[in-house]
């Protein structure tokens, strides 16, 4: 047990110990889940044979008597622990997802139960304030000198309408431009917070975006593409993916391959190696983007401005454009150097 650990632990203790009966002890541990199950105010109620309203009235009692024993430093080990909350918070924007905070403090993938701690240290201390989990909303931790959970979740809403606004995932730089924040990073705290939020390659968007968001192999491969911003081979694409931090990135080359054919979004402009449409590659074959060349210009082109046109569009070696050009059914030449759709 590392040291930060050991002060959790003794505040958590220090915490049990003050509620004397065996009774409100077991209903506040099975509450916050320090055993490492959340229970609802139903669950604990049936197991101690009463109403789900006493349950709640109980919980209530016992943390308002915490709360003023806290005020009064009367609980052991918590003014150390709250410190240590405190001194990381003010490190990671004041505000943090209590996975976040937890993962820090602990210095490692935490538990439910050692986040379950944290957050009942939380409620007690004066210095801290919490945002309770939901749909809209990750369990925080923040400090209470810069805002209670109303305060958070108002900066939170605001984020995510300024975000929604703009149609597309945005940089903290550029929120930082349209809010009024001490520093960057106090964004970033406060975003991470939501569930409509998520991020992605130092973006952040809904997370219905594909973009910060991806879910399916396509969504992926669209995310890899888009920030290498430079046409890739499928295979490189499969490994870019299997050593990314997307949940699931067990892919075969093959599966990769698939999805890059069956999707508008991706066009082969080379041997396996494929870009963006709206990078503003068509698909087609070597014969076609002539063609479309040859349209576009209404009037016969040399073979050197055909030759440049097509590299524009396709990674292939230039013999292979004049190979196609030598098609009589569809290209003629007009000149010694020129040429026209036959």
């Amino acid at each position: 047990m590392n040291q930060n650990a050991e002060i959790l632990k003794k505040a958590i203790d220090g915490s049990l110990k003050i509620i004397e009966q065996d009774r409100e002890r077991e209903i506040i541990s099975r509450r916050f889940g320090l055993t490492g199950y959340k229970e609802t105010l139903e669950q604990i109620g049936e197991m101690l044979s009463i109403t789900r309203e006493r349950v709640r009235q109980l919980e209530k009692a016992i943390l308002i008597h915490l709360q003023i024993t806290a005020e009064d430093k009367g609980i052991p080990g918590l003014v150390p622990a709250e410190k240590l909350l405190v001194r990381n918070l003010t490190e990671m924007g004041r505000v943090a997802k209590l996975s976040d905070l937890a993962d820090k403090i602990y210095e490692k993938p935490t538990n439910a139960s050692e986040r379950a701690g944290i957050y009942f240290i939380a409620t007690m201390a004066k210095n801290l304030t919490v945002v309770e989990e939901n749909d809209m909303y990750f369990a925080a931790v923040g400090i209470a000198e810069y805002g209670d959970a109303v305060v958070i979740k108002a900066k939170v809403d605001e984020i995510v309408k300024i975000i929604a606004a703009n149609k597309k995932p945005m940089t903290i730089d550029e929120l930082d431009e349209k809010l009024d924040y001490e520093h960057p990073d106090h964004i970033k705290a406060v975003a991470s917070i939501s569930r409509q939020l998520a991020s992605l390659n130092g973006l952040i968007g809904l997370s219905k975006w594909p973009a910060v968001n991806p879910k399916n192999i396509r969504d992926k491969i669209f995310v890899i593409l888009e920030s290498h911003k430079e046409p890739m081979h499928f295979s490189d694409i499969a490994q870019e993916i299997k050593d990314s931090s997307f949940k699931r990135k067990n892919v075969t080359v093959q599966a990769i391959h698939n999805e890059l054919i069956k999707d508008p979004r991706f066009v082969l402009i080379g041997r396996g190696i494929y870009a963006l449409s709206t990078w503003g590659y068509k698909k087609g074959t070597i014969s076609e983007i002539i063609t479309a060349a040859l349209e576009k210009a209404g009037k016969p082109l040399t073979r050197e401005e055909i030759v440049k046109q097509v590299l524009r569009n396709r990674k292939v070696k230039e013999t292979t454009v004049l190979l196609n050009l030598q098609n009589k059914k569809l290209f003629k030449k007009v000149d010694k150097n020129l040429y026209t759709i036959a």
